[in-house]
C-alpha cells in the first residue's frame, strides 16, 4: 500500500533518513519487505517544519517514484528540520496525481497514512458529506487518506488530535458496517502540528500494517558505543517508520502494538490505547 517515515528531534538534514540508511524509503520504494507490495512507485511526498521559521510546514510532492526524482537528493541535502514526514505511495485505486501524494496539509498540520478504507467507492459520498463545510474546499485529491484527514479535522483534530482521529475512525467504521463492510479501515498514520509527532497503528480486524518506533538515544548509544554516527543522537531523537531503516542494529526498533497511539514530544513520550468512538452527532 504505502510506506512512511517520521522524525522528531534535533535539527537533521533530511538526507540522513532518505538516503543514508541501508533500508531507507528510497530502498523501500523498490524493495519494501513488510508491505503488501514490494514496489511503492505511485508518487511520494515530503513535509517538514523549518528549523527557523513561522511554524507552517512546507511540502514537496511528486507523481514520480521516489527513486526517480532528480531534485530530491539536492533538496534533502539542503533542508534541515527538527520534524519531518516522508511518504511513498502505492495506490489502492485512486489516480496517480500530485494532489493524491502525501503528506496532506491543513494550516500547521501534516498527515500521512498507510492502509485503506475498504470499499471506499461505496461509502465515499457519505463520508465526504460529513466533512465540515468550511473545510471542504481544502480537499484537492480523491484518496480515502485525505478524506480520513478531513474527517479527523471535522471531529476536532486541531484541539484534540487523537480524539479527533478516534472519532473519525469510529465514524468510518459505523458507515462502513452500515453498508455491509466487515472490516472498514486499515491504517498506520502519522500527523504533526510542528510541536508534537503523533502516530497510530489500528485496523478494524486487528491485523494492522507494520509500524516501528526507535528507542531513545541514550539506549542506542549504549547499545552501539563504537558507532560514530549513532553517537550524535540526542535523548530526544525519535524515528517512526513503516519498517526498520537498518535491520543490522538489533535493539533499536520496537514494534508499535496493535490499537496504539504514540505522542512524541519534548520530555516524556506517551503510548496510549487507540479506541475509535462514534461521534455523538455529524
Amino acid at each position: 500500500m504505502c510506506r512512511w517515515n517520521a522524525y522528531f528531534g534535533q535539527p537533521l538534514a533530511i538526507e540522513e533518513l532518505l538516503f543514508r540508511t541501508k533500508h531507507s524509503l528510497i530502498d523501500q520504494s523498490l524493495h519494501a519487505r513488510q508491505g503488501v507490495e514490494a514496489t511503492n512507485g505511485d508518487g511520494f511526498g515530503l513535509g517538514w517544519y523549518p528549523e527557523h521559521g513561522d511554524g507552517v510546514p512546507r511540502r514537496y510532492r511528486s507523481v514520480n517514484p521516489m527513486w526517480n526524482d532528480p531534485n530530491l537528493r539536492d533538496l534533502a541535502a539542503e533542508i534541515r528540520s527538527p520534524l519531518f514526514l516522508a511518504h511513498i505511495r502505492a495506490t489502492t485505486g485512486t489516480p496517480v496525481q500530485q494532489t493524491n501524494s502525501h503528506p496532506f496539509k491543513h494550516g500547521r498540520w501534516l498527515f500521512v497514512h498507510n492502509g485503506l478504507i475498504e470499499d471506499f467507492h461505496v461509502i465515499r459520498r457519505e463520508l465526504l458529506l460529513a466533512v465540515e463545510p468550511s473545510l471542504f474546499d481544502g480537499i484537492h485529491g480523491s484518496t480515502d487518506s485525505e478524506t480520513l484527514f478531513y474527517l479527523a479535522l471535522t471531529f476536532g483534530l486541531e484541539d484534540d488530535p487523537l480524539g479527533g482521529v478516534e472519532r473519525a475512525v469510529g465514524f468510518v467504521e459505523a458507515v462502513g458496517r452500515a453498508h455491509g463492510v466487515e472490516h472498514p479501515i486499515q491504517m498506520t498514520l502519522g500527523l504533526s502540528d510542528g510541536e508534537r509527532l503523533y502516530a497510530v497503528r489500528y485496523s478494524s480486524e486487528g491485523r494492522s500494517r507494520t509500524l516501528y518506533e526507535s528507542v531513545d538515544g541514550a539506549t542506542v548509544r549504549a547499545l552501539y558505543p563504537d558507532n560514530a554516527r549513532l553517537s550524535h543522537l540526542s535523548d530526544e531523537d525519535r524515528v517512526v517508520v513503516s519498517e526498520p531503516l537498518n535491520e543490522e542494529l538489533p535493539g533499536v526498533w520496537v514494534e508499535v502494538p496493535e490499537a496504539t497511539a504514540l505522542i512524541i514530544q519534548r520530555g516524556v513520550d506517551e503510548q496510549l490505547p487507540f479506541t475509535p468512538a462514534v461521534p455523538a452527532a455529524v
